[in-house]
Parts: structure tokens; sequence; C-alpha cells
């Protein structure tokens, strides 16, 4: 169970995380926004975000391959072209932020596909996703498992 909501407790922050979300969505496109989403939501960890930008992904017809290959992009070959792994490459970087993360080596990867104002988008995406996840994992926020009569809809139940 949640432990808060907060579109209900801080209708105000949250509507404003949720108009950069929009933001993002409109300047990069849903596909790329939800690719950034879904790498940025593995490398934290956040399962509630995991599930729901695959199932995003899946619902706008990205094979499952290209989805499941996101948790392992550096090893999938041809899977992703140059420009996304690039945007993969400063998602990672952006999302585990250190004094030696974003290298010259990445920025300049990403730059060759990006002009300096999607650069910008970029970075303001991966940082709206960041914070979605660290919501969504201190308030304990989890996906929702339907229960219908197919037992792999199930908690707990193996195949």
């Amino acid at each position: 169970m949640t432990r808060i909501s907060l579109d209900q407790v801080n209708k105000k922050a949250y509507a404003a995380v949720a108009r950069m979300d929009t933001y993002c969505r409109e300047a990069l496109g849903a596909e790329l926004y939800d690719l950034i989403k879904l790498r940025a939501s593995i490398v934290n960890g956040c399962g509630f975000c995991v599930d729901m930008h695959s199932t995003d992904l899946a619902a706008m017809g990205m094979p499952l391959r290209r989805i499941a290959g996101v948790a392992a992009w550096e090893h999938t070959g041809a899977l992703f072209d140059e420009r996304e792994r690039s945007v993969f490459a400063l998602t990672d970087a952006v999302t585990k932020i250190g004094p030696d993360s974003v290298t010259d080596e990445i920025w300049d990867g990403v730059a060759a596909h990006f002009d300096a104002e999607a650069l910008g988008d970029l970075l303001m995406a991966i940082s709206t996703i960041n914070v979605w996840n660290r919501l969504a994992i201190s308030t304990e926020t989890v996906p929702v498992v339907e229960t219908a009569s197919d037992p792999s809809q199930e908690p707990g139940e193996s195949q």
C-alpha cells in the first residue's frame, strides 16, 4: 500500500512535476521519452515505473525484445541505434550522478545527435523521471496487479 498519495497531499508540487513530464514528452516525443523513463527506472530499481513505462512502450507498438533490451542496452548489438545508445549512456550517467559520471565521451556522443536545446530537453527528461522514481520508491508505490482468471496475473504464481 502506498504510504501517501502525493497528488492528494501535495497537489501543487505534484502538478509542477507533472507539467515537467508533459513538457519533456512534447519536446522529445513519447517513444524516446518513455525509453529514457524506462532506462532510468531500471537503474533506480523503481518497480512501479518500470511496469508503467514498459507497458506504455508496448501500447505504442514497440517490440517486446526492444523493451526488454533496455535493461542491458550496452549488450544488445544493433537492437538500438547509435542515437538511442547515446541517450541511454547519458541517462545512466545522469541517474548515477557523481563527479566523473557525465564524461566528455558520453556528452560528445549524445551531442553528435542532438542540438543544444534538445540536449537541455534530454537533461530535463532524465531529471524528471529521476524525481518520479524517487517519489514512487519513497512512498512505496507498486504496480497494480490485475486479478484475472489468468494465473499469470496472480501474485506468487510461477509458470
